[in-house]
């Protein structure tokens, strides 16, 4: 009986291999890191060298301010939308093109180092209080999916839509949609 079950879990040996993350890969079916990296880099040739951004240079004279607001997720599926808003904020910022300020998530975490400073830094290198930027647009977006099964076969559409607000108008200044389309045999 010993002999059976060391042969069994013999048989049972995981085996790992590194991939290219580039590459793309499909197991369930379901959404994955390959889809974040499709969406976000359609959204981000759609939405940064648009009229929104060269039509606020030209009024002020100085490059936008976006915060990244909610993205919800009204799909069937637990999709984190942080991905495609980590590598949608790398863009704007590397680009140099649009800037970008803190969540309301990351300025709590930094709210509190500043106040730690008042009473621990000293005062040559204290940061004050006071000196945030604001932001001129706030991205916001929706995720949703749509699934038609028959028998082993599935497809699942998927539709991501983002829009650009004025914070002080309310005006959407630019729309954009990402859709992805999978279709599943078991």
């Amino acid at each position: 009986m010993l002999a059976g079950l060391l042969a069994v879990s013999s048989c049972s040996q995981r085996q790992v291999t590194r991939i290219n993350p580039d590459e793309q890969t499909d197991l369930s079916g379901r959404w994955n890191d390959s889809d974040d990296k499709i969406v976000a880099e359609d959204m981000i040739d759609q939405s940064i060298d648009k009229n929104w951004r060269t039509e606020f240079e030209a009024i002020t004279g100085r490059k936008p301010v976006v915060i990244v607001g909610r993205i919800k997720n009204s799909t069937s599926e637990f999709i984190d939308p942080i991905a495609i808003i980590k590598q949608i904020e790398s863009a704007y910022v590397n680009t140099g093109k649009v800037r970008v300020v803190a969540t309301a998530d990351e300025r709590k975490g930094v709210r509190d180092e500043r106040e730690d400073q008042q009473i621990f830094a000293n005062e040559e290198s204290r940061k004050k209080w006071g000196k945030e930027k604001g932001a001129d647009f706030m991205l916001m977006g929706v995720m949703s999916s749509k699934t038609d099964e028959y028998a082993k076969e599935k497809v699942v559409a998927y539709q991501v839509d983002f829009e650009l607000i004025d914070i002080e108008t309310n005006e959407k200044v630019w729309m954009g949609q990402s859709k992805i389309k999978k279709h599943i045999k078991n």
